[in-house]
This record gives structure tokens, C-alpha cells and sequence, in this order.
């Protein structure tokens, strides 16, 4: 794919897609954001993907914020919209992707840097990663999913901590309170998150898509999540894999599975 500010290939049956703007600690713009929902979109609909991992360019920052200069003079009207295509295009749909995407975090995850990282479905931090949401510090609150999604992962009363006093945290703490599922040496961050794919690309890959689907269900007010599981669960029985699933647990081997 050719971009501005992403850098993505695909190896392996994984989309590695990488923010490329070092110079500016890969800080969100409007170019990156459309960049990044493109190729969101070519993972959900790409047979040949099994599963995203996301990052930064260089050691320093996975995404160090959103870049303020494009909205510093905008409206409530703006801000509003600029707040919903981001939700819309980029985190919902990231969170959404029946390919499970990995946040391979490699340093600073910050303002929309951090949600970014939040609406991927596994985080794995550098050990010289740093986290937060600054946004009260400009006179903003987290737009892009932050006040939700950091309270469905630490629970309120540390969401409201982070969020209110702005500070940083450190990967060891993002950890110790359920915000990334690993803390890793910055050498082995990639290794690490090539390792969790390499499992899920073993197992049934419209199983993994329904157990995504049911997980986020959990999560959606307006949404019954039982009856989500109950009926993704019914549609498991129509596949392909899960003949092959079950034949192959029955003939004590291993499974052989085609996404169909």
C-alpha cells in the first residue's frame, strides 16, 4: 500500500502497519487517521490477513498524541465531528475488526495515541513505554473513545485519577492495572506481539471473529451480549472449521483450518 504517514505490508498472513511520522512522534493527523482506516478496512476484508499489528516508527513514541496545530481554532460544530469520524473510522471500526489487532506500544502512548492503543483488542508495552490522557491540560477531554474505553479497562475510579490529573504512567504500572496485557524489553516488543498472533493464526479464524463480536457485545449498552454469543455461537455450527475443528479433535491431530 502506498501512504504518506503509514508505513503496512503484509507477511505472514499479518497486516504490519506502522505510523511513520518519527519526526513528529507519529502523532495523529487527519492524513493518518484516513491512512489508518484504510488499511483497517483492507485487514477486515482480506482473507489473506489473519490478524493486525500496530506501531510506531522509531524508539521513542507508539503515537505521542493527536496533532493539535489542524484543530487549535475549531469550533464546538468541528469539534464534534472531528471527535465522531475518528470513532467512527478509525477506533470503532479497529475495535470492531474481526482480525484481532495487537498495540505493539514501543515508548510514549499518549492523548489519542493511548486511545488509539485502547481500541486495539491486545496492548503489549516496551518497558520504556509511557501512558496517559493530558487532554484536560489544552482544556479538552479525551474524544476518541478515552473516557470509555480506560474505564472498561481499569474500572472508574482510576480512569477519572488518569484522566483528571493528566499524569503519565509508566508500562509496569499500565500492566499492574489491566491497561496492556504485557510489559516487554523494547527488543523483544515485536517478538512478543508476533508470538500472540502466531497462536490465534493456529485456531479457526471466523471462530476468533464471532469471540471478538460476543466480547465487544459485552460492552454496548444498547446491545444484548448473551444474545450475541447465543447466536454467534449457533452460526460456529455452519462452518467448514468447525468439521474440521471437530474431525480432527475426534482423530487426535491437528486442525487444518480455511476461514470458511
Amino acid at each position: 500500500m502506498a501512504n504518506q504517514n503509514i508505513l503496512s505490508e503484509i507477511r505472514d498472513n499479518v497486516l504490519y502497519v506502522t505510523i511513520n511520522r518519527e519526526h513528529k512522534l507519529n502523532a495523529l493527523n487527519k492524513d493518518t487517521l484516513t491512512e489508518l482506516a484504510e488499511a483497517i478496512e483492507l485487514a477486515a476484508n482480506n482473507d489473506e490477513v489473519r490478524g493486525v499489528l500496530l506501531t510506531g516508527a522509531g524508539e521513542k513514541a507508539f503515537v505521542a498524541g493527536a496533532d493539535i496545530s489542524e484543530f487549535s481554532n475549531y469550533s464546538i460544530e468541528e469539534g464534534e465531528e472531528l471527535a465522531r469520524a475518528g470513532h467512527k473510522n478509525v477506533f470503532d471500526a479497529i475495535e470492531s475488526c474481526p482480525k484481532p489487532v495487537i498495540a505493539a506500544i514501543n515508548g510514549f502512548a499518549l492523548g489519542g495515541g493511548l486511545e488509539l492503543a485502547m481500541a486495539c483488542h491486545i496492548r503489549i508495552a516496551s518497558d520504556n513505554a509511557k501512558l496517559g490522557l493530558p487532554e484536560v491540560s489544552l482544556g479538552l477531554i479525551p474524544g476518541y473513545g478515552g473516557t470509555q474505553r480506560l474505564t472498561q479497562l481499569v474500572g472508574k475510579g482510576k480512569a477519572i485519577e488518569m484522566i483528571t490529573t493528566a499524569d503519565m504512567i509508566t508500562a509496569a504500572q499500565a500492566e499492574k492495572i489491566g491497561l496492556v496485557n504485557y510489559t516487554v524489553p523494547q527488543t523483544e516488543l515485536i517478538t512478543k506481539s508476533e508470538e500472540i498472533l502466531n497462536k490465534i493464526k493456529l485456531r479457526a479464524p471466523l471462530a476468533v471473529a464471532s469471540a471478538i463480536k460476543s466480547i465487544n457485545a459485552s460492552l454496548q449498552y444498547d446491545v444484548d451480549g448473551f444474545e450475541t454469543e447465543i447466536k454467534e455461537f449457533g452460526k460456529c455450527f455452519d462452518t467448514l472449521d468447525f468439521k474440521e475443528g471437530t474431525t480432527a479433535f475426534l482423530e487426535k491431530r491437528k486442525p487444518v483450518f480455511i476461514g470458511k
